[in-house]
């Protein structure tokens, strides 16, 4: 039972292609103000290192201070979307905290989701704040004064107000942040195969890239939690019937398990050729 001072987990459940109920533990509002806070502190601390080399080398004058300006707009416009690209939704701050951006609706994060996202911070965010650090060369004062710190209060608290903690960026996105789920060792789940994995044909593991191994290694790591053998049976099913599967099957789990393995296999054979399928529905 939950004591009277523990904060209540929110829980956002999305639904695979599959048809698969994945629940994910959202991340908690405090966790993702560190995270911003130690990016902006590891952006913070880029610039001033390369502001200083330039200085250094160059010996100041207008053309250091421009490429210390081009270098700081580089690295602050392309920080946090870059990592997330490239980290699958985590920046080093997110790492950190141990939470992640993902798609709201269950598919792979895309590449116009994180700049979305990405861009829409610098209106709900910095963009005002800038507005706060210039009020005296803007001429702003009294009310004109307030609605910079107005538009950051409002924004800024927007989280704390709906049930997944989504700011403006997550909404126009289609994201939201999530608690990275413990990883379960990889080896666990191939030592738990079946033997008859050899089963599958070529064709039939050619029908699902990297993406669905995931969301299958999710599926296979959720033992134990509610509704487990109704999602394991109904990704059994949807696999046998979209590879053509007809050998005999007495246990979905055994199945999916030696699928995984087989599926794994395959598609790291295929890593050591430089050949990468993302999901189903990338034919290159």
């Amino acid at each position: 039972m939950k004591g009277p001072q523990e904060p209540e987990e929110r829980i956002h459940e999305v639904v695979t292609p599959e048809g698969v109920p994945l629940r994910f533990r959202v991340a908690p509002a405090g966790d993702r103000v560190g995270a911003l806070l130690l990016d902006l502190l590891i952006v913070l601390a880029a610039v001033l290192a390369l502001v200083l080399l330039v200085a250094v080398s160059a010996g100041g004058g207008d053309l250091a201070l421009a490429v210390a300006l081009l270098a700081t707009f580089l690295i602050w416009t392309f920080y946090f979307p870059a990592f997330e690209l490239a980290w699958q939704g985590q920046t080093p701050g997110k790492r950190a905290l141990k939470i992640r951006a993902v798609d709201g609706r269950g598919g792979p994060l895309t590449a116009e989701a994180v700049m979305a996202r990405n861009l829409t911070r610098e209106v709900e965010l910095f963009l005002p704040l800038l507005a706060l650090a210039s009020l005296k060369s803007l001429g702003l004062s009294g009310f004109g004064a307030l609605l910079p710190l107005g538009w950051v209060v409002v924004f800024g608290f927007l989280p704390l107000f709906n049930r997944d903690r989504l700011r403006v960026g997550d909404m126009v996105a289609g994201t939201i942040v999530i608690r990275a789920p413990e990883a379960v060792l990889l080896e666990d789940l191939l030592s738990r195969a079946p033997a008859w994995q050899a089963a599958f044909t070529e064709a039939q593991l050619d029908v699902y890239g990297v993406y669905e191994l995931q969301i299958l290694e999710g599926v296979l790591r959720g033992a134990g939690q509610p509704g487990h053998a109704e999602a394991v049976r109904t990704v059994a099913e949807k696999i046998r019937e979209r590879i053509g599967f007809e050998g005999r099957v007495e246990d979905d789990e055994r199945f999916l398990r030696a699928f995984y393995a087989a599926l794994r296999g395959k598609l790291e054979r295929r890593l050591l050729f430089g050949r990468r399928r993302r999901s189903k529905h990338d034919r290159a």
